[in-house]
């Protein structure tokens, strides 16, 4: 897992989905993270617009950007759907956060050739 941990981290273009209506949200405080290190960071949620000033997208799809890796802050349910959105962008690396992971939304990152972290928590591999 250090491995990919290590190559997830390597990537320069980060999608996070989540709730970011709260600074105190999981996403929120990632995706501020995320920027302070200087990554190219894409928040996603149906129902915002921007997060400080950055463009919030509906969904991964959304993005016309290159999108190198998918951090998911969501319930398992949307994480479901989600993977299936990366799948169809040709992204290689999806970290679910503590939560966020389901049993068939991991197998499906298995089967199709997704890089797949869970279980960890990205905030403590920032620091």
């Amino acid at each position: 897992m250090d491995d990919i941990i290590k190559e997830f981290l390597a990537q320069k273009n980060i999608a996070v989905a989540g709730s970011f209506r709260l600074k105190e949200k999981v996403a929120y405080k990632i995706f501020l993270q995320l920027k302070e290190k200087g990554y190219n960071v894409f928040p996603v949620n149906p129902s915002l617009s921007d997060v400080e000033g950055v463009k919030c997208y509906p969904s991964i799809s959304d993005i016309l950007y290159p999108v190198d890796a998918v951090d998911i802050v969501t319930p398992p349910s949307v994480t479901e759907k989600i993977v299936e959105e990366c799948k169809k962008k040709g992204i290689k690396y999806v970290w679910m956060q503590p939560g966020a992971e389901s049993e068939n939304a991991i197998k499906f990152c298995e089967h199709n050739n997704i890089k797949v972290i869970h279980d960890l928590c990205l905030m403590v591999e920032l620091v």
